[in-house]
């Protein structure tokens, strides 16, 4: 991980920061934000966190991505996600916005780890190439839509909870 300047949302004081998050959740979200942690830094031994916006962020050249936590999703928001290639369908969310894309993880779900890893590699070649995000925009052939017969990359495991019939609103942080 680089080291950079304290102050700046970056470097050991954002590390320390994403780590309180992960252990604060103590639930599926705070293993899956670990995991999805984990994954960052063995794509990219370089890279730097960051805390912004009260969420964890990982960048190299620019921002990679973001890990959000809500009460009923996992969120990984990839800045320029818009503009990879996503082969193993990973992406999700925010499929109809002209730069971002996400990745929501439910409770259960395991993401692909391989196809996770290759989307940052991507995004780091993005943001290391120096070109603005509309010149590298991904042909609509090759943009992340849902297809018929994708399969997704995201496996559902067994719920050992029973699921609850309330309703919450996943839209709002969990703290």
């Amino acid at each position: 991980m680089k080291k950079s300047d304290a102050g700046t949302g970056q470097g050991q004081w954002a590390s320390q920061l994403i780590s309180k998050r992960i252990a604060e959740l103590a639930d599926w979200r705070g293993a899956a934000l670990g995991r999805m942690r984990e994954l960052i830094r063995e794509a990219d031994p370089e890279v730097t966190e960051e805390w912004k916006w009260r969420t964890p962020v990982w960048s190299h050249d620019g921002i990679i991505c973001t890990g959000e936590s809500y009460k009923k999703v996992v969120k990984l928001t990839f800045a320029k996600g818009a503009s990879l290639k996503d082969p193993a369908k990973l992406f999700n969310s925010s499929l109809e916005g002209n730069v971002r894309r996400a990745i929501d993880i439910h409770e259960g779900e395991e993401v692909d780890g391989s196809a996770f890893q290759t989307l940052v590699r991507q995004a780091i070649a993005l943001n290391s190439s120096g070109e603005p995000k509309s010149s590298t925009k991904a042909e609509p052939s090759t943009m992340a839509k849902p297809s018929p017969k994708a399969k997704p990359a995201i496996k559902t495991k067994p719920s050992t909870k029973a699921k609850s019939s309330k309703k919450v609103k996943s839209s709002k942080k969990a703290k």
